[in-house]
């Protein structure tokens, strides 16, 4: 494949040379990018973790997508499932050391005090942020039209910390913990993901009219982040009326930053609008 695409990538370097009858490229604008590539063509190694459910139906057929493009990647392949209690450590080690996993989910059993596989990974490894692109596909028909949103949700605290305990018999206590190093993180991810891709909007989703101190200061730390991105407009929105208006006008969305919980139903329901969580690309990132 390096071979096929160097003399492309040539062609490219040599046009971007500005000469006297080519305009000089323009210092406000900046290249679209999505993640670093790598750049020599070497076969690169991915942990791959088919997980359950779906998932080895899915994580098969990127294998063959791979195959078929002769991509210079090659899979490190682990069993795990979510009936085990840890993520192994070899798994951990390995994902450390190769920085890109395929994974398919890993069930979590429904109560039980049984912790999720999904979350243990997620703070293990740090990836604080989760991103979902929903839009629509050629060939597959949806009840909406011009739909392109990309969901950023926060991924590390929130009531996804699973940080709850039994009071007394017949009182569970459920803890949301919202800090300003984490919202400022994944804000300024956002707005940094906005700004590569020349996308024009970041929405704030929130439920700050009741839980005025949590996720005020959420909104907070998304409003001094966008400060520093004046040419993204910048708006926020409710939650409850963020799933009324993507049901009803998805493509007034742009770019969304969430809180944990709130991210995973926004998500959810973008994913929905344009066909489905199954053919809707996504990942948990560490930058």
């Amino acid at each position: 494949m390096a071979r096929r695409t160097l003399p492309i990538l040539k062609n490219l370097t040599h046009r971007s040379t500005p000469g006297p009858f080519l305009p000089k490229p323009d210092p406000n604008t900046r290249s679209v990018t999505y993640m670093p590539r790598p750049g020599d063509g070497a076969p690169r190694p991915v942990t791959l973790i088919p997980g359950d459910g779906i998932g080895p139906l899915v994580t098969n057929a990127v294998e063959q997508v791979m195959e078929a493009m002769h991509a210079p990647v090659y899979f490190e392949r682990y069993d795990v499932h979510g009936d085990l209690k840890r993520v192994p450590p070899e798994v951990i080690e390995s994902i450390r050391k190769n920085k890109v996993c395929l994974k398919g989910g890993l069930k979590t059993p429904v109560g039980g005090g049984v912790s999720s596989l999904n979350v243990q990974l997620r703070k293990e490894l740090d990836l604080y942020a989760s991103l979902v692109n929903c839009f629509n596909l050629p060939g597959l028909p949806t009840r909406h039209e011009n739909v392109d949103i990309v969901v950023i949700r926060e991924n590390t605290e929130g009531e996804y910390s699973g940080l709850e305990h039994e009071v007394v018999p017949g009182v569970v206590e459920s803890l949301k913990v919202i800090t300003k190093f984490c919202s400022e993180r994944i804000a300024k991810y956002a707005f940094e993901y906005a700004y590569l891709n020349n996308r024009k909007k970041v929405t704030a989703v929130h439920k700050a009219n009741i839980m005025k101190l949590a996720d005020g200061l959420f909104l907070e730390s998304c409003r001094e982040i966008a400060t520093k991105y004046p040419s993204i407009k910048y708006n926020e929105i409710i939650v409850d009326n963020c799933c009324m208006q993507l049901v009803s006008k998805p493509e007034q969305f742009d770019v969304m930053v969430t809180p944990n919980l709130y991210g995973n139903l926004v998500a959810n329901t973008a994913a929905g609008i344009a066909g489905g969580t199954g053919v809707m690309p996504g990942g948990r990132h560490h930058y």
